[in-house]
């Protein structure tokens, strides 16, 4: 059976089975919650499903985790394809792709299918929280909860009230991050809000100093690793993190800072046209078609 959640949340439907959704689906059924875990795209649920069994393995392995606990949390999660599955959540967590269109229509369409009093939350990385709520009918039950990727590791949530934000919500939300083991940072409602505004920018400057010639892939990497005690250098971390989203943030930064620090990068710009979006597709910075990656240029 599903503990009970803070403030009444014993039920937490999650958007997109993509990397985001399925890690906070996982850390949510490790909590005790009830998940469902809604995907237009069966294929993306059955490797959704797939992934957090093996991440959980791996969790017994290291011996974080029991075999029952694990067991447990995955009987705890539902799946499908049909939005009103989401119906009875008390809170639906958003975690589709970085375009506003996309999440302004599934925001559109899911609000009304939830009880009244159910919350809804952006798990966004850069797009303002007030622009998303003013699609729904509930402005005051709307909030950014940014997790950080890989979810079942990183610690963090930024937590974002829009300008109608509760109290209640506020405080259901950060308690619900606790439950789930995170730490909240609490941000304002600003392009990007903390985390991406000081790092994606960071990211958009060592594509342009590789674009100068100022420095090569694996010089840039390791000069930021060495120099500065960065777990990963910058363009590593954009391969990993999807050179797409990057871009996406750094327009949602220019386009709402109106500053010119903003502009990403003339070869960001052209690595996603040409389809070289870091890991998931294979080429970014790197080539992962071989082990280790090798710089591609």
């Amino acid at each position: 059976m599903a503990g009970s959640g803070p403030r009444g949340i014993s039920t937490v439907g999650v958007i997109g089975a993509g990397q985001m959704g399925n890690g906070i689906a996982h850390v949510a059924a490790l909590s005790g919650l009830s998940v469902v875990l809604v995907d237009v795209n069966q294929a993306a649920l059955d490797k959704a499903r797939a992934t957090m069994t093996k991440n959980m393995d791996r969790q017994v392995a290291k011996g974080s985790l029991k075999a029952e606990e694990k067991d447990a949390a995955l009987a705890r999660i539902a799946t499908g394809t049909e939005m009103p599955m989401l119906a009875e959540c008390d809170i639906v967590i958003e975690a589709a792709t970085e375009r506003e269109e996309v999440k302004l229509s599934i925001f559109r369409d899911v609000c009304k299918l939830l009880k009244k009093e159910a919350i809804l939350a952006s798990n966004t990385s850069s797009i303002p929280i007030t622009r998303l709520a003013a699609a729904t009918d509930r402005p005051d039950r709307f909030i950014g909860m940014h997790f950080m990727n890989p979810v079942p590791v990183m610690k963090l949530v930024e937590v974002i009230r829009g300008i109608a934000t509760s109290e209640e919500t506020f405080d259901a939300v950060a308690s619900l991050a606790w439950k789930m083991g995170k730490i909240t940072a609490v941000a304002q409602d600003y392009p990007a809000f903390i985390v991406n505004r000081i790092l994606v920018p960071m990211i958009n400057e060592a594509v342009q100093t590789l674009q100068e010639g100022v420095g090569d892939i694996r010089s840039i990497d390791a000069a930021m690793k060495l120099g500065a005690n960065h777990p990963m250098g910058p363009l590593e971390l954009a391969d990993f993190i999807g050179l797409d989203t990057c871009l996406a943030i750094m327009r949602v930064l220019h386009e709402g800072m109106g500053d010119s620090k903003y502009r990403p990068s003339p070869l960001l710009v052209k690595y996603v046209e040409a389809g070289w979006l870091g890991r998931k597709s294979g080429r970014g910075f790197y080539d992962y078609s071989q082990e280790p990656p090798a710089p591609t240029r």
